[in-house]
């Protein structure tokens, strides 16, 4: 008689270090290179025309790999995605509105709006469901807040930055609007309609789509930069500033991920579920909000930008850190089953009479 072995399953591997993102590390080198060798005059013009081309190939992309089903599925856990949308979109933009009293004697006014436009921006997937995963949580929970908070912020990001940003991103106007709608919302609408005919191909083609991805965010961070050299707001920023911006961001960061732990405790979600709301609801994706800043800020985002590449880079160090320790958690004890107590044998108790 074969004797069954119990089933195992696959434990993440841990990282042993803190992560420093490689594309990280070649955005910086964009960067320099945009600083080196600014694209000027008609590559200027060129380099702008391919930098929009790049912004609508990604949201169509973007469009096309969300599974509105899965989606769709998600919504029976209303109340972990409210919470984390809450956080992306409540929390964190009050926070960037406090931060305002750190004008001028910490921030510039332009890296200001970089940290508020940060605070705007939608949470990341990826790295939300590997942390995830890492510490044990709840990992379908987590895919479906990324892809909810996503989605909303195709929507919410631009108008929530027309609105707080004011002149940074030319406010409400007519052509904002149709700029945000013709490059943003009418990509991605199309790839989700596109998907059922795409689908299949994205899914044959992850790894190259993936360099794509990556290939059309590099450019836009060229074009930004190059656009920000050429006017010469580098002038405004120094390393004492980018040491203090650093240090808001840090606070921030241990405010988002204090506020979502025990937030969520105190909302009555079990572990599982805090830990995705934490990783999830405390995040930033850089990829979405690259792009996003290119059309919100124009020849002004390499500054909007600036804040969002290093808290990138900070939240994945922390977050690292964060999980691996709540892979160490003790699992939480399943309820007793609630059962009558018999009464003693021999005795009978009366039922209470009234009073």
């Amino acid at each position: 008689m074969n004797r069954r072995t119990p089933l195992r399953l696959p434990v993440p591997r841990l990282p042993s270090r803190l992560p420093v993102d490689a594309f990280v590390l070649t955005l910086l080198g964009t960067v320099g290179l945009a600083a080196l060798l600014p694209a000027s005059g008609a590559a200027a013009t060129v380099a702008e025309g391919a930098s929009t081309g790049a912004v609508a190939l990604l949201f169509f992309l973007y469009g096309a790999r969300l599974s509105t089903r899965e989606a769709l599925d998600g919504l029976r856990h209303w109340r972990l995605h409210l919470t984390v949308l809450a956080g992306t979109f409540l929390l964190f933009p009050l926070l960037g509105l406090a931060a305002r009293g750190l004008v001028p004697t910490v921030l510039t006014p332009q890296l200001y709006g970089g940290l508020l436009f940060l605070c705007l921006v939608p949470s990341t997937i990826q790295s939300s469901i590997a942390f995830t995963s890492i510490a044990r949580g709840n990992v379908p929970a987590a895919i479906c807040a990324g892809s909810f908070s996503s989605l909303a912020g195709i929507v919410l990001t631009p108008l929530l930055a027309a609105l707080l940003l004011g002149g940074s991103t030319g406010g409400l106007s007519a052509d904002a609007l149709l700029k945000i709608v013709l490059q943003l919302l009418v990509p991605f609408l199309a790839g989700q309609l596109l998907r059922p005919w795409v689908g299949g191909f994205l899914v044959r083609h992850k790894k190259t789509l993936g360099r794509v991805d990556r290939g059309s965010i590099l450019l836009v961070v060229y074009t930004a930069f190059s656009q920000g050299m050429v006017a010469g707001v580098w002038q405004l920023v120094t390393p004492a500033r980018l040491g203090l911006l650093l240090a808001v961001e840090a606070v921030l960061l241990a405010a988002m991920l204090t506020l979502t732990w025990y937030g969520a405790k105190r909302l009555g979600f079990d572990r599982a579920d805090r830990v995705a709301i934490q990783f999830a609801g405390s995040k930033k994706s850089l990829a979405a909000g690259l792009p996003m800043a290119s059309v919100l800020f124009g020849a002004h985002a390499a500054l909007a930008v600036l804040p969002l590449m290093l808290f990138h880079q900070m939240q994945l160090m922390v977050c690292a850190v964060i999980a691996k320790r709540r892979s160490h958690d003790p699992q939480e004890p399943l309820p007793a089953p609630t059962a009558p107590h018999p009464a003693p044998v021999g005795r009978i108790t009366p039922p209470p009479g009234p009073r």
